[in-house]
């Protein structure tokens, strides 16, 4: 388990009497590869999270994830829109396309925004202005749930799904998110409250998710930490600690770029599929 915010599924080895996750990212293991001297490596993986299903989410799913040293955000962001282009142009011979009933022209740039900017842009808040109480008042004023509980990040990440993903039709890369939600993400190079990542949407949905990767291995042992801790205040989702990743960046992670593509709602939208159930051969159900 690792590598993303999310419920594994637990099993059980009986030969070695001990618990298994299915794995909910292949991240940390790719980067370790990168430590051991791989220029680039990338892996089309199946995935499992222990988490709800709707027309967007299956517990098992498709995901492309790939790691390049040298590179960072930027280089991910351009590289996404290469491969969404060439894919598309395979699939239907035209960068022109129609989903759920609207017309996107994938051959223009996608825009890039801020998390914070957006935000600002579609509830006029300012986050990036405010201290911790102040984001706590802001997000229990839209209607957060539990907003005393959460740090200026989660409350900045809070309102941002509820207020602006619903109006992010045209493609963009949502950039700078904040660093409390983005345990394995470099610090932002302007800003210490952020990191540098991104989240492509396309017709509201999240389609990629990326990062100029964390190297620091004692800045990472105190995400994974502060990780731990919220796990043991009730985050079923945070990452646990994993001490073989730490001493690999102490062998030294060169600075890496790293970019994760959902395969299949990359299929729906390039086929005209408006369920996940559509493009995998075996969705996950409830009995009959």
């Amino acid at each position: 388990k690792g590598g993303a915010t999310a419920r594994p599924f637990i099993t059980h080895h009986n030969t070695l009497e001990m618990d298994l996750f299915l794995r909910v990212a292949p991240e940390l293991y790719l980067k370790r590869l990168i430590v051991g001297g791989m220029p680039a490596v990338f892996e089309i993986a199946r995935n499992f999270r222990n988490e709800g299903m709707d027309t967007t989410h299956n517990p098992e799913f498709t995901l492309m994830e790939l790691y390049w040293q040298y590179k960072d955000y930027n280089d991910m962001m351009d590289l996404y829109e290469e491969i969404v282009r060439t894919a598309c142009m395979a699939a239907n011979g035209t960068l022109q396309i129609k989903y759920d009933g609207k017309e996107f022209d994938l051959s223009k740039p996608f825009a890039r925004r801020s998390m914070a900017d957006l935000v600002k842009e579609y509830t006029g808040f300012d986050f990036l202005s405010m201290d911790e109480k102040q984001a706590q008042e802001t997000a229990r004023s839209v209607g957060i749930p539990d907003a005393d509980k959460l740090d200026w990040g989660h409350c900045l990440a809070a309102v941002f799904e509820e207020k602006c993903e619903e109006h992010l039709v045209e493609p963009i890369h949502v950039i700078d998110h904040p660093k409390s939600i983005s345990p394995l993400t470099k610090t932002h190079r302007a800003d210490d409250r952020l990191v540098e990542r991104f989240e492509t949407f396309i017709n509201c949905k999240e389609m990629s998710n990326a990062y100029t990767e964390l190297t620091n291995p004692l800045d990472q042992r105190e995400r994974f930490e502060e990780q731990v801790k919220a796990r043991e205040a009730g985050d079923d989702e945070a990452d646990m600690m994993d001490e073989d990743f730490v001493a690999a960046l102490e062998y030294g992670l060169p600075p890496t770029g790293g970019l994760g593509v959902g395969i299949d709602r990359l299929i729906m939208l390039l086929t005209g599929n408006e369920s996940i159930r559509d493009v995998i051969a075996f969705p996950t159900m409830r009995k009959k």
